[in-house]
């Protein structure tokens, strides 16, 4: 079962990735591209689809600098409050509008825009590729792929487009004289650079409309520099972060705090041993069923709470992923339902019991 396992991650994070790239690869340097419509939309959405994957598993985001994370979770990569998403996804339209339309059936215009929205995206994903820098080694390396190959696509659907428009003047031309293939040439190359000039305008009013956006919407000229400065954890951060909460070596507590939210459930932060932990409902239930134990058996309770300090911390230890946490929460399921039936069992309040457990007191209110 664990060589299977291996052999479809094996697949997933390096054969589809790897013949996607081999592909593209190819089909720049090939007179006669295959499937390159197939191929590059493939890379795009199946891609990205791996990358979200590999990184949430990974770098799970949980909040922006100044919110407070526990020590195996990362702040956002970009500011949430500098909304400059919606660049990559322009940029991603424009380069769908070069690659399924012909250049004869693109108006100057569109076709300009849709190259400068397609530069604006490659310099955003190149900036957040270094921005994640800070924190990929091993193999998480295997992100920088997906940006490789969107620089390769971006750079081939703009060579093919300028290919198609040197073809559409040429053809436009009626040769005449002595020296019609060098006036021919020069015809070319000078109708070239007057196209290469209105894709610099437009890039340039692009630009501009991109930051009049940004002041409109009171995120400032310097929006899409914050976006990237105002974080933490990351190669561009210039904020320090509030201390993180605790996590390691507390079991049950690790899972509570490493989960994905939506998983493990955090209901509200306690303190344990002075210090402050998230609490889900999990963690309370187990605490209150060892409460009752050291109440009603005390010997019993000490050999249990040592077998439990025994395995529970080197298991914790290795809880270093919220996945992991995840799948740690999910096998302690049927030990749950055994200890709330427990409580259920021989306490006149166990609501009230699991209530209490962790409860948070305010630093300064503590004695």
């Amino acid at each position: 079962m664990e060589m299977l396992l291996w052999v479809i991650v094996a697949i997933v994070d390096i054969v589809i990735p790897g013949t996607l790239t081999i592909w593209n690869v190819y089909n720049c340097i090939a007179e006669k591209p295959k499937l390159e419509k197939l191929i590059s939309s493939l890379t795009i959405f199946i891609g990205g689809f791996f990358y979200f994957c590999l990184f949430t598993i990974n770098y799970e985001e949980a909040g922006d600098w100044y919110e407070q994370v526990n020590t195996i979770q990362y702040h956002n990569t970009l500011s949430s409050e500098y909304w400059i998403g919606w660049i990559a996804f322009l940029g991603l339209v424009g380069y769908f509008i070069l690659l399924l339309v012909r250049a004869d059936r693109l108006p100057p215009l569109i076709s300009a825009v849709s190259i400068s929205f397609l530069i604006l995206m490659n310099v955003f994903q190149i900036v957040y590729a270094m921005q994640i820098s800070k924190n990929v080694d091993g193999v998480d390396c295997l992100l920088y792929v997906y940006h490789a190959n969107i620089l390769l696509l971006s750079a081939r659907v703009i060579h093919r487009h300028m290919k198609e428009e040197a073809e559409l003047f040429r053809d436009r031309l009626s040769p005449d004289g002595d020296h019609k293939n060098i006036s021919r040439i020069y015809n070319i190359v000078d109708s070239l650079s007057k196209y290469s000039i209105l894709i610099f305008i437009v890039l340039f009013f692009v630009i501009a409309i991109i930051e009049l956006v940004f002041v409109l919407l009171g995120q400032g000229l310097d929006a899409p520099v914050k976006a990237f400065t105002d974080t933490a954890d990351w190669t561009f951060s210039q904020q320090i972060p509030p201390p993180p909460l605790e996590y390691d070596g507390h079991y049950l507590c690790t899972v509570a705090a490493g989960g994905h939210k939506n998983v493990v459930k955090p209901l509200r932060l306690g303190t344990r041993r002075n210090e402050t932990i998230v609490v889900n409902r999990q963690l309370c239930i187990a605490n209150a069923f060892e409460e009752l134990i050291q109440e009603r058996m005390p010997r019993f309770h000490k050999k249990i709470r040592g077998m439990y300090d025994t395995y529970g911390y080197p298991l914790s230890r290795k809880i270093t992923t919220p996945i992991r946490a995840d799948i740690i929460y999910f096998l302690m399921k049927p030990l749950e339902w055994i200890f709330i039936i427990v409580l259920y069992t021989f306490d006149l309040r166990p609501e009230q019991r699991i209530a209490r457990q962790y409860t948070y007191i305010e630093p300064e209110k503590r004695g």
